[in-house]
């Protein structure tokens, strides 16, 4: 439970650097590609083998890092247009609903069991993903034009958790975890150059604060995909996992805002970490 506790805080993290970037006003684009060359960085310091380029090349994972890093950086840039066209809740929503894609992959490929508990638990996660995202004051409304946007972000994150528990289990030894995100931070970074280059002929220049918010968001990234495989190395079921995962970063990113921001949050998103918190319990209870 350690693990997947790790990981909830440090995705949690993401979103409050996130934040930060708004005040400080940095290229968030930019960040996110040097923050992928730091995550690299920080995965071949946590791993404590040998870096030999025969070895990686020869991985039965390494397709996997290659289109993990294609589908971080390529979903990372859909949820920026569905948050610019559609709204941030519609992103979010569109984004944390899908835990059901590798929840479903969990009972599908590796048979886990789906009790009564753990389906009311999930079912009460998804609602509580939805009522804890709305905001007041925001477009949640589809324009039927971009449906495309928000489909996209919730198969591209639903394949994302879905081939990391699958490269996980069928290819990622132990000890060779560390090895195995750095890569897929790599290939995010050299598909990021071309974009920094598309920037740059745009006249949009990379700077320093750019560099230096690469290096504070690229740390706890790293940490954040290691904790969940790790988390998705323990007993607990996949099924399990996700869900919790999925809502408790929810829960603690709502309270980080109201004690950090002083975000204000309506009835409704009370409702929601309530059933967060309620979800959390019933999935967990599921596992025993």
């Amino acid at each position: 439970m350690i693990w997947l506790g790790l990981s909830i805080a440090t995705s949690s993290l993401l979103y409050v650097i996130f934040k930060y970037f708004a005040v400080f006003n940095v290229n968030r684009l930019h960040a996110i590609v040097f923050n992928y060359l730091v995550a690299f960085i920080t995965g071949i310091i946590a791993y404590r083998g040998d870096f030999l380029f025969d070895e990686i090349l020869n991985a039965g994972w390494l397709p996997f890092s290659i289109s993990l890093g294609i589908l971080f950086i390529t979903i990372f840039n859909v949820m920026a247009l569905t948050s610019q066209k559609s709204g941030l809740s519609v992103a979010a929503v569109a984004s944390k609903m899908s835990l059901v894609i590798p929840v479903i992959a969990g009972i599908w490929l590796y048979e886990e069991s789906l009790g009564w508990i753990k389906a009311i638990g999930i079912i009460v996660a998804l609602i509580s993903v939805v009522l804890s995202s709305l905001k007041k004051r925001e477009n949640t409304k589809l324009n039927k034009s971009l449906l495309i946007l928000p489909l996209l972000l919730f198969a591209g994150s639903g394949a994302i958790d879905t081939i990391i528990k699958y490269a996980e289990t069928t290819y990622v030894s132990d000890g060779k975890e560390p090895l195995f995100s750095a890569v897929c931070f790599l290939s995010a970074f050299i598909i990021g150059i071309g974009i920094l280059i598309f920037e740059a002929s745009k006249g949009r220049y990379i700077k320093s604060k750019s560099v230096i918010a690469g290096v504070v968001l690229g740390i706890p990234n790293y940490f954040s995909i290691f904790f969940i495989i790790m988390a998705l190395k323990t007993a607990m079921a996949s099924s399990v996992v996700w869900p919790i995962n999925h809502v408790g970063t929810v829960l603690l990113t709502s309270v980080l805002g109201i004690v950090l921001f002083r975000e204000r949050m309506s009835l409704r998103n009370y409702i929601g970490v309530g059933l967060a918190i309620a979800a959390i319990v019933v999935i967990a209870f599921a596992k025993a």
